[in-house]
C-alpha cells in the first residue's frame, strides 16, 4: 500500500532547504520526493510543513518519571519519534536487572528506543549505589541491536589518569565500532586533550558558547541541553550559527513529566531557539540527520528516497507546531495524542528486583544532628538556579543549630537507602529558598540516595520517612504532616501511572513548595537531585561526606 502525502513544503535536511514537493512512501518507507501524483491514500498538506521526526540525542528515560510506555505516550504527540537513552539511573539502582528491565519495557513501541550503556555505576568512589557494573555486565548487551555505545563518561578524572576498568570499559565499545559519549563540565586545555583523545566523541555539559565552541575545534559534537534542571540553551544559542551549528545536538537529558506534557520536548527548544531568532530549520537538523548520522543510525531522520518514513507535519515551522507524526509511515500521534498503542510485557522477576528499592530504615531528628558544636567556619554549597553547576561559600555557622534561615542557609543530608549501612551525609547548603519545612527525594544523582533539605531536624526526618513509606519518590512537608508527595515505586525513580497523572502529581508536588515559602513555579526537586552528584563541579554531599569534586577528594565541613 502507498501512501502520498501532496502539496506540503518539504524540510531538506541536508541542504536546509525549504521545496514544495509530493512524498511518497509504501511499507514504512520514502521511495519518493518530488512531484508524484497517485497513490493509495492520499493526504494533503497545503499550507504545511514535512519533516523528519525528531531524536533526543542524550535523555535519562528514568528522570521523566515515566516507565518507557508512558514515556512514548508523552513524547510522540511532539514529534520525537527516536531517543538515545542512558539507563545509569536504574543501573545505579538495580545493576543489569535495572538495564533488562528498561529493554524489555521499551520494545516494539512506536518509538525507537536506542540505549547506550552506562559506564560509571558508580559514579565516582564517593558513592555507595545499589550496584557496580563492571565491563563484563556491559558487554553481553552490546549484541541487542537496540544498544548503540557507552554512555555518559562522567568520571573524567578516571578518564585523566586512565583507570584501568573505565578505559576496559570504553575501548570495549570502540572495538565494536559503538559511539562513546561523554561528560565533562569545564573541562578544558590539556585535560579536555586526554579525555577526548580517551575515544569520548561528544558532551551535553557545556554551559558557555566558549565551552561548547572548544569542544567543536577539537572534533566533539555538542549537544545543546535544555531539560527541567539544566537549562543551557541561552547560553550555547551562538552554536546555532556556522561554522559550530553543523556539529550540534539536541538534548534534554533530565525532563519532569509536567515540563513534557505542558512545554514540549526537542520540539519545545526548536520553538525556544527560534524566539531568539535563530532558523528552525537549523534546530531540526540538530535533532534529525546530524543526530541519525553520528550514531550511524542507518535511512533514519531525513525526508528522501530510502529514509524510513517517520514524519511530522508542522502547521507553523516557527512556533514548531506539530499537527501530527507518522511512524514507519502509520499515524502515531494527532492533535496532541498518541494513537493507542499495546504496552510491552516485562517479566515479573526484572518488576520485582526494580521495587521494593528503599532499603534503609526510619530516621529520627538525633540522625541529622552535628557531631560538633558552636560557631564554625563552614563550607556550605551554593545552589545556582537553572544549573547543575554548585558553588562552595565559607560561612560561620552555629552548627548546635545548624540552620541560619535568614541567610538561607539550611542543612542538607543524603541517607544510603540500597544496603542499610545507616551511612549519611551531612552538609549545609545555600539557595534552597526554603522558609519552612522540609523536602526529601529518592532521586539523588547518581547512587539516588534520599536527599533531604529542610529547616530543621524533625522536619527533615518527617519528609526522608514520607518518602520511605511510599515506597521511593518525593515529599514535602510542613509542620511534621506531608502536604506534596508523589510515589515512585519502580527503584524509587519512576512510577506506573500514567504520563497524564503523573504531570498532575508532579505539578501538584512542585505547587505545594510555596508553602514551603518558594516562589510560584520555582523547581526545586530536580536541582536537589543532583546536590549529590560528584562529577558536577564544585561542591556536592554524599553519603560518605562533602566532596570537592575539582580535586576529586573528600572534605570536611569546618575550616578552621
Amino acid at each position: 500500500m502507498t501512501t502520498l502525502f501532496r502539496n506540503g513544503t518539504v524540510i531538506n535536511v541536508f541542504t536546509g532547504e525549504m521545496e514544495k514537493a509530493n512524498v511518497l512512501i509504501e511499507n514504512g518507507t520514502i521511495i519518493g520526493v518530488g512531484d508524484y501524483d497517485e497513490g493509495d491514500e492520499t493526504i494533503d498538506l497545503t499550507g504545511k510543513f514535512l519533516a523528519p521526526g525528531l531524536i533526543d540525542s542524550h535523555i535519562h528515560i528514568e528522570s521523566t518519571m515515566l516507565l518507557p510506555y508512558e514515556f512514548a505516550r508523552a513524547v510522540l504527540p511532539h514529534g520525537t519519534t527516536a531517543v538515545i537513552a542512558d539507563p545509569h539511573e536504574i543501573g545505579n539502582v538495580a545493576g543489569t536487572a535495572g538495564l533488562r528491565f528498561m529493554l524489555e519495557g521499551s520494545r516494539g513501541l512506536p518509538l525507537d528506543f536506542y540505549w547506550m550503556m552506562p559506564p560509571c555505576v558508580p559514579s565516582t568512589r564517593f558513592d555507595e549505589s545499589g550496584a557496580v557494573l563492571s565491563a563484563g555486565d556491559l558487554a553481553p548487551f552490546y549484541d541487542d541491536p537496540m544498544v548503540l555505545g557507552l554512555g555518559e563518561v562522567m568520571d573524567y578524572t578516571g578518564v585523566e589518569t586512565r583507570g584501568p576498568e573505565l578505559m576496559k570499559k570504553i575501548a570495549g565499545a570502540a572495538a565494536r565500532g559503538k559511539t562513546v559519549n561523554g561528560h565533562a563540565p569545564l573541562q578544558t586545555g590539556r585535560a579536555l586533550d586526554r579525555y577526548i583523545a580517551a575515544g569520548v566523541t561528544d558532551d551535553h555539559e557545556c554551559s558557555s558558547a566558549e565551552e561548547a565552541a572548544e569542544r567543536i575545534r577539537k572534533g566533539q559534537r555538542v549537544m545543546i541541553r535544555e531539560g527541567t534542571a539544566a537549562k543551557n540553551l541561552e547560553a550555547l544559542l551562538p552554536m546555532f550559527d556556522p561554522p559550530y551549528c553543523a556539529r550540534c545536538l539536541l538534548a534534554t537529558d533530565d525532563k519532569h513529566p509536567a515540563d513534557l506534557l505542558t512545554g514540549g520536548h526537542i520540539d519545545m527548544i526548536i520553538r525556544k531557539a527560534a524566539a531568539s531568532g535563530k532558523n528552525p530549520v537549523t534546530g531540526i537538523r540538530m535533532a534529525t540527520i546530524q543526530t541519525a548520522e553520528y550514531y550511524g543510525l542507518k535511512r533514519t531522520g531525513a525526508v528522501a528516497p530510502g529514509y524510513r518514513a517517520d514524519l511530522i507535519v508542522l502547521s507553523d515551522l516557527k512556533k514548531m507546531q506539530v499537527e501530527a507524526v507518522y511512524k514507519d509511515g502509520r499515524l502515531a500521534a494527532e492533535k496532541g495524542k498518541a494513537v493507542p498503542f499495546k504496552r510491552p510485557k516485562v517479566s515479573a522477576p526484572l518488576s520485582e528486583r526494580v521495587k521494593n528499592s528503599m532499603r534503609l530504615n526510619p530516621v529520627s531528628s538525633e540522625d541529622f544532628a552535628f557531631q560538633q558544636k558552636g560557631v564554625h567556619r563552614c563550607r556550605v554549597i551554593r545552589r545556582i538556579p537553572g544549573q547543575l553547576l554548585t558553588d562552595e561559600e565559607l560561612r560561620n555557622v552555629d552548627l548546635g543549630k545548624g540552620f541560619d534561615l535568614e541567610k538561607d542557609i539550611l542543612k542538607i543530608a543524603v541517607i544510603e537507602r540500597h544496603h542499610m549501612t545507616g551511612h549519611i551525609g551531612l552538609g549545609l547548603i545555600h539557595g534552597a529558598g526554603l522558609k519552612a519545612g522540609a523536602v526529601a527525594s529518592s532521586v539523588g544523582h547518581d547512587a539516588h540516595n534520599l536527599v533531604v533539605i529542610g529547616t530543621s531536624d524533625q522536619e527533615m526526618a518527617a519528609a526522608a520517612n514520607a518518602v520511605k513509606e511510599c515506597g521511593g519518590g518525593m515529599a514535602a512537608v510542613k509542620d511534621g504532616k506531608v502536604i506534596g508527595k508523589m510515589a515512585l515505586p519502580y527503584g524509587g525513580l519512576m512510577t506506573d501511572r500514567s504520563a497524564e497523572e503523573a504531570a498532575k502529581e508532579n505539578a501538584a508536588l512542585r505547587a505545594s513548595l510555596t508553602q514551603l515559602g518558594l516562589p510560584e513555579g520555582e523547581e526545586l526537586f530536580m536541582t536537589t537531585a543532583f546536590l549529590s552528584l560528584p562529577v558536577i563541579p564544585h561542591l556536592k554531599l554524599t553519603t560518605k561526606g562533602l566532596v570537592d569534586v575539582d580535586r576529586q577528594e573528600l572534605v570536611e565541613l569546618t575550616v578552621d
